[in-house]
């Protein structure tokens, strides 16, 4: 399926593999302005809320921190060391699996989810689009994104679950007004 897939992504236009290249970047920058607006959002409403808010970026960072210790762990190669790709081959040592956008992807919209449920439809396909560009660019195996989103999606939110108890009352506290 790997080799499929980028064989089709070597025969779409140039301006198709710029896109595929700078879009899962793009689209964290997306996540952390959905961040930003999603603590907008927020303030006017309860501090458990903000709790929500609060904690998704931190719970993103902490799956990304286990997604680089399993990658430590695995050191599975990257697939474009054996096949001409779209994208330039990162240096050995930077292992594949999984992927790290994949994993950021799928915790951020995971995160944002708990926090502002009406984002579901707009984040998770952005989460699923990200994801499926690391392959397509050829810089990752399509085993290595989707572990890499299920990480994210499944850990973040949960930490941000276990997490918010105990966050709501230090919100309450520092802005007594929106108490809920």
């Amino acid at each position: 399926m790997y080799r499929d897939i980028v064989e089709f992504a070597q025969g779409t236009p140039s301006w198709v593999h710029a896109l595929a290249e700078t879009g899962t970047d793009a689209g964290l920058f997306v996540f952390a302005a959905l961040f930003v607006a999603a603590w907008w959002r927020a303030r006017g409403r309860g501090p458990r809320d903000m709790a929500l808010v609060l904690l998704g970026p931190v719970a993103v960072v902490a799956v990304y921190l286990l997604s680089e210790l399993i990658k430590i762990l695995v050191r599975e190669d990257r697939p474009c060391r054996n096949l001409v790709t779209i994208a330039v081959c990162p240096e050995v040592g930077d292992w594949s699996f999984p992927s790290n956008h994949s994993v950021i992807a799928g915790a951020a919209a995971g995160t944002l989810v708990l926090a502002w449920r009406a984002l579901a439809a707009f984040v998770l396909p952005l989460a699923a689009v990200m994801a499926f560009s690391r392959v397509f660019v050829g810089v990752h195996y399509p085993h290595d994104v989707l572990a890499g989103v299920l990480l994210g999606l499944v850990l973040a939110p949960l930490l941000v679950l276990l997490g918010v108890g105990a966050v709501t009352p230090l919100v309450r506290r520092r802005h007594p007004m929106g108490a809920a």
